[in-house]
């Protein structure tokens, strides 16, 4: 009887070695032979799974998306009691930033799709819709921070979410060049959550 054959889960092994190339050896490293190669299959399972390239891409792309949405969202379930909206916040703000070294890895797969995404309306759209998630989430926490009173009742949470959105993208980039250590940005997008806190009663 032919052995059956998961698509799924060696579409995500796939995905995993393209990122896998991509963090060591850049965009320009990720071709069906390598990335054959590097998930110990042949190059005609790799085509079997994906048509073309640009394909290949756009899969490895949305499954690191998902990655760092279910990171944000792992990292808010395992805050600490007692869970403030600050540290809720700074926590989901963390993991977005791709900022800690354990996320290093995907902070340069992240970065090298953002470029060519810029050339690709198909991934640039992957990456908006991620971002619109993120930005969902971020709303929906500084809401809860109003509700709870832990933030300013001025607090505009649609502009909030804008602006930490791009604060920790931003620091992505300048962490894994060197520019800020993982710390350093911890703290800023520490400080950027605590000044949403309401004044002392």
């Amino acid at each position: 009887m032919p052995k059956q054959v998961d698509y799924e889960e060696r579409r995500r092994r796939i995905a995993d070695s393209v990122c896998s190339l991509i963090a060591r050896s850049g965009m320009e490293a990720v071709s069906l032979r390598d990335v054959a190669a590097d998930a110990g299959v042949s190059m005609g399972a790799v085509q079997r799974c994906f048509r073309t390239k640009d394909e290949m891409l756009l899969f490895a792309l949305e499954h690191i998306s998902a990655r760092v949405g279910a990171r944000a969202h792992t990292r808010l379930a395992q805050s600490p009691e007692p869970r403030s909206a600050a540290t809720l916040l700074a926590r989901t703000l963390s993991a977005i930033a791709l900022a800690d070294p354990e996320d290093r890895t995907d902070a340069q797969v992240w970065l090298a799709f953002v470029a060519h995404a810029a050339v690709s309306e198909p991934l640039a759209a992957v990456l908006c819709q991620t971002y619109t998630d993120l930005h969902d989430l971020l709303v929906w926490l500084i809401g809860y921070g109003k509700d709870t009173g832990e933030f300013r009742a001025d607090a505009d949470p649609e502009l909030a979410a804008r602006t930490l959105l791009a604060l920790a993208d931003g620091l992505t980039a300048h962490v894994l060049v060197g520019h800020r250590t993982p710390e350093s940005a911890h703290d800023l997008l520490s400080r950027y959550a605590e000044g949403l806190a309401a004044p002392p009663r």
